[in-house]
């Protein structure tokens, strides 16, 4: 075979029209050779831990990024977070590559959705440059003006008019003034203006010292006349110089004098303040210059506040500034009678709405210059064409002064997202992370388009997702497959949608055919699917989960009835909500659904969870919890031991959490080997085998068995620790062994491998039972749990609960837990929920997912929109009840839902 050079390699990429990966080998990736083809929409798709995030981010991405920064200069590279090389042989035909993920801790602690989206640059320049500023003390006025521009407005007026050119020393003052009218006739004037009244200096009364007074020096009296320009100018500087940057010019309009504040230096004369010129980093609240000195541009400050003999700490808007985080003088400049700080405070469908009402308004308004005008022709179109594409991906209700940390994953991406396609940025290859995340069906179509046109613009657009209707709607799939873990990483297809699903019997292929796709083993193949009817009646519905989860009685009739016991939360007023009192069943799954924005979490993560973790653990009294959730009351808290709130954040920041640390397995494996003829002959107690402290562990890498290597040029590179190659222990330790095994073998068993190894031991062979169960079979005892999925990272979680085998009822609340899973995951995660109701407990999901909507037990669905037209119960009951109503959008979906 001939070798091929580099630059043939990128001719056939760009033939082909395709970005060309080989030799991928990133984490589980298995080798693998795929082609992305350029300016399409590509979905990259497989069960959860299959590889998708590997070859879309840590592959594709990272290795575009690398690139760049190979571009750059070595000091500018240097300060920059270098990526580390992947583990590929080959990539071509890369365009610049933009991610566009979900971590919102990322984001400046100051952020806000203005800030992220690039709006608030354009913002601060258009009240930097077209905004009108008011004087902080009386709100007037106050404008900067050349001296040649004051000539020539002072010019249109008509010829032969009478002037007179003032220059204001005093303005609204108590005191005698005498300093100042000796000042005036020492530099020469001969006339003077004293409260209106016009006087020779030296006929000027002693002025009272308890009175205020005006004095202005008369410069000049003109009458307007062709060659007059050059007297008026030179008088006008004159003035503006005596008093500082302001003068007074006063016209005489039907026998009655008018009077003309002009100023150069934005002073307030009527006040005596000046102001410095507006600029851009005026209204910024990440600088001194504009950030407001009491809450240092945050918005927000901490008070005590005393209701009912109940102290609450809480976090309202800074009195100072009211939470608009600017300083006295930003606040005051105004743009056509809004302030920045009104303006952000709008939501963005508010903000689009008045921003097209500015565009078609042309006029020059009020105070507005010609330049200012200029200045709003310009960047109005940037700020309206940026709001509709955060309309367009579904974030209108958020406000623009909504801190960036408080978006959910899903919210933080589409604004984002929002972003990108704002800028109009053509021949990128964009890396999208589950973009439906947090997405009601409804909102799935817009975001769609938004994807569509971004492709369509001339980008390629790749996408980890999901989503049925994402899937087919792309223009190429990318099945990774077909299993998980070492199981997975293989390229199972790789076509167009229709292709994928006639062309294997993957989990995914099944979906897109729309047969069910069954329940995956740890080792990645598919049992025997069970499948939905596609029928909306009661009994119907009913029936169909008495067949999937016989072990369950049918949740309806019973939590009408009252038979059931149930949660009630009463008055609910957390942020949107509207006194929201609703009835929750208890021992059953209840979804609470409704569109992006419309109270769910507001209800459950922000309201029942804090008040349910206080009451049950006792360590805030229940009061405080609840004046602090703004609720009256939740009834029937007393029928849980304990609270417990899952989501799919990763496990842990530390490089040594893993499976058997999380689970505390590691506790009794430790002890396994402490209870060893080698270890008691040596002396070592179960301490000695931690490898996250003491003696036992490698010194070198710290437990870790990993070392990063430093270069100064390069990115930093990962290798397995030289001391102990990999094994994170001492070979003192190694010494040690239990049925032919070391503790390092352990750590590299599979759940499933471990499941056989300790057999004989009930108590870890019933925890490693559960693991396998949940579908982590393929997972190693000792992998990072900073190398797991969200999925992974979930299910790990609900794992430990269930194999923790305590007994008191538990309320267990879930947040959006079907993100990141494939549709095969998702018919698991239910099972597994199932199986903690089985177990007697409680689970409220937090969910948009039609599947895990209709296999609930009970539904209350919040609405019916976003924002200040949510925050109420649309509808509550089973599945069959809320479809058959017909109430609010959610409705729609469970009807058209199999």
């Amino acid at each position: 075979m001939t070798a091929t050079t580099a630059s043939q390699i990128d001719a056939a990429s760009i033939v082909n029209n395709a970005i060309r990966i080989r030799g991928a080998r990133t984490h589980n990736l298995q080798n693998i050779d795929v082609d992305v083809p350029l300016g399409k929409l590509v979905v990259v798709t497989g069960v959860s831990g299959s590889g998708k995030s590997s070859l879309a981010f840590d592959t594709l991405f990272a290795e575009g990024q690398r690139r760049y920064l190979e571009s750059v200069s070595v000091h500018t590279r240097s300060l920059l977070k270098q990526f580390p090389r992947p583990d590929v042989d080959e990539v071509s035909g890369l365009p610049p590559t933009v991610s566009v993920d979900q971590r919102v801790t990322a984001a400046p602690a100051r952020s806000t959705l203005a800030v992220t989206t690039e709006i608030y640059d354009f913002l601060r320049l258009l009240y930097a440059k077209a905004g009108v500023a008011h004087c902080t003390n009386c709100g007037k006025p106050v404008h900067s003006q050349t001296v040649a521009e004051v000539v020539r407005q002072v010019l249109q007026r008509p010829e032969r008019t009478k002037l007179m050119v003032l220059s204001p020393m005093v303005r609204g003052r108590r005191g005698a003034h005498k300093e100042v009218l000796e000042r005036i006739g020492r530099n020469g004037f001969v006339r003077v203006r004293v409260d209106g009244e016009l006087l020779d200096i030296s006929e000027v009364p002693e002025l009272s010292a308890r009175k205020q007074h005006d004095v202005d020096a008369v410069i000049d009296r003109i009458i307007l006349k062709d060659g007059i320009e050059q007297r008026l100018r030179e008088s006008i500087d004159l003035a503006v110089r005596e008093s500082d940057g302001t003068c007074i010019v006063c016209a005489q309009v039907d026998g009655a004098w008018e009077d003309q504040l002009f100023s150069t230096k934005f002073s307030c004369a009527d006040c005596n303040l000046s102001f410095p010129t507006p600029e851009p980093r005026t209204f910024s609240f990440n600088s001194a210059w504009g950030a407001c000195e009491k809450c240092e541009g945050f918005g927000v400050q901490g008070i005590v506040e005393e209701t009912q003999d109940v102290a609450v700490f809480r976090k309202v808007p800074c009195d100072a500034c009211g939470g608009s985080r600017l300083q006295p003088f930003a606040r005051s400049v105004t743009f056509r009678d809004h302030s920045i700080a009104d303006f952000t405070s709008l939501s963005v469908n508010d903000a689009l709405e008045l921003v097209r009402d500015w565009e078609q308004n042309t006029e020059q308004s009020t105070g507005e210059s010609q330049y200012g005008t200029l200045v709003a022709a310009r960047t109005l179109p940037d700020i309206r064409q940026r709001l509709e594409c955060l309309q367009r991906v579904g974030v209108g209700y958020l406000t623009l002064n909504r801190a960036t940390r408080t978006l959910s994953g899903g919210e933080f991406q589409r604004a984002r997202l929002g972003a990108c396609l704002g800028t109009g940025l053509h021949g990128a290859c964009f890396v999208l992370d589950e973009p439906t995340s947090g997405l009601h069906p409804r909102d799935t179509q817009r975001l769609l388009a938004t994807l569509c046109e971004i492709r369509d613009a001339g980008a390629t657009v790749v996408v980890v997702e999901h989503d049925g209707e994402v899937m087919r709607a792309a223009d190429h799939l990318i099945d990774l497959g077909p299993g998980a873990g070492i199981e997975g990483g293989r390229l199972v297809a790789a076509a167009a949608p229709g292709n994928v699903a006639t062309a294997s019997d993957s989990p995914t292929a099944k979906y897109l055919r729309g047969e069910g796709v069954g329940d995956e083993d740890s080792s990645g193949s598919v049992k025997e699917p069970q499948q939905l009817p596609a029928t909306n009646s009661k009994d119907a519905r009913q029936s169909t989960q008495q067949q999937l989860f016989p072990d369950d009685a049918p949740a309806g009739d019973e939590a009408k009835s009252g038979s059931q016991p149930q949660l009630t939360i009463r008055n609910a007023r957390r942020n949107n909500l509207q006194n929201v009192t609703v009835d929750i069943p208890v021992q059953k799954l209840v979804c609470v659904t409704g569109v992006s924005g419309s109270g769910k979490s507001s209800l459950i993560m922000e309201t029942l969870l804090p008040v349910a973790t206080a009451f049950v653990r006792r360590d805030v009294d229940s009061a405080f919890a609840l004046a602090d959730a703004d609720c009256d009351a939740i009834d029937g808290l007393d029928a849980f031991g304990r609270v417990v709130a899952v989501d799919s954040s990763p496990l842990s920041r530390n490089r040594r959490s893993c499976i058997a640390t999380y689970s505390k397995l590691w506790h009794d494996v430790r002890k396994i080997f402490a209870r060893t003829k080698t270890a008691r002959a040596k002396g070592y107690d179960a301490r000695r085998f931690s490898f996250n402290s003491g003696d036992g562990r490698c010194s070198e890498c710290k437990g870790t068995g990993l070392k990063d290597v430093r270069m100064a040029f390069l990115p930093d590179a990962t290798v397995p620790c030289p001391e102990c190659l990999g094994k994170r222990f001492n070979a003192a330790t190694l010494a040690v062994r239990f049925a032919d095994r070391d503790v390092a073998d352990v750590l590299d068993m599979r759940v499933d491998e471990a499941v056989d190894f300790f057999g004989e031991l009930q108590s870890l062979r019933s925890m490693l039972e559960t693991f396998r169960s949940v579908g982590l079979g393929y997972l190693a005892l000792g992998q990072p749990a900073s190398t797991f999925s969200g999925g992974e990272a979930q299910r790990v979680k609900l794992a430990t609960e269930l194999a923790g085998g305590r007994s008191e009822p538990t309320l267990f609340i879930l947040d959006e837990p079907t993100v990141g899973l494939h549709p095969a995951d998702v018919e698991h995660l239910t099972r597994l929920l199932r199986s903690l109701i089985t177990a007697g407990h409680s689970v409220i999901v937090v969910e948009h997912n039609t599947d895990i909507m209709n296999a609930s037990d009970w539904i209350i669905d919040i609405g019916p929109e976003s924002a200040m037209d949510g925050g109420q119960v649309v509808a509550s009951g089973t599945p069959a009840d809320v479809a058959e109503a017909a109430l609010g959008l959610t409705a729609s979906f469970l009807s058209a839902a199999t």
